[in-house]
């Protein structure tokens, strides 16, 4: 019975054991014998093509401007020392825009370049905890986060909605 089973799964080479990884456990190559499956319910379906399959080697994905907005908030702390964090901050992180900040909680913007949304939001939520220390931020917790297209961006900007803040290119209390 089991003979049957695996020969009917391999396309009728009983030697060959199917895996979804190049190279697996198999005796030969990974892929079945025969031609692929027909239709949406083939094996052959379920499996994602590669992407990098499709571009020539050598070649990277083009990378695009997200804008973002990081929230932060904890305990309170010195409105002084808190600026020159933001300011430090600023200075190490390119494409920042503008920081505002109350005593305990603060908004920061920036353009941030990545491949998609999925990469420019792991940037950010990784912002604050990578620079806590060479910047001497509080340690607080990241709250809420925005991150937007460049096109959506300035839609938003052109209808009145989320314009940029009065003040760009700076530290301001709220």
């Amino acid at each position: 019975m089991e003979r049957r089973r695996e020969a009917a799964l391999t396309g009728g080479t009983a030697g060959r054991r199917l895996t979804s990884i190049d190279g697996g456990r198999g005796d030969g190559p990974a892929e079945p014998a025969g031609p692929p499956p027909q239709g949406p319910g083939g094996a052959r379906g379920l499996r994602p093509q590669r992407a990098e399959a499709a571009e020539p080697p050598g070649v990277p994905e083009q990378a695009r401007l997200w804008h973002v907005v990081l929230s932060v908030a904890g305990q309170t702390t010195p409105l002084c020392s808190l600026r020159a964090s933001l300011e430090r901050l600023a200075h190490d992180h390119s494409f920042f825009l503008t920081a505002r900040y109350a005593a305990d909680h603060a908004e920061i913007r920036y353009w941030e370049q990545a491949r998609d949304l999925h990469d420019a939001a792991a940037i950010a939520l990784r912002l604050w905890g990578e620079h806590k220390v060479t910047a001497n931020l509080p340690p607080w917790e990241i709250v809420g986060l925005e991150v937007v297209d460049r096109a959506t961006y300035h839609k938003r900007v052109a209808e009145g909605f989320g314009g940029p803040p009065p003040r760009l290119g700076g530290v301001y209390p709220y």
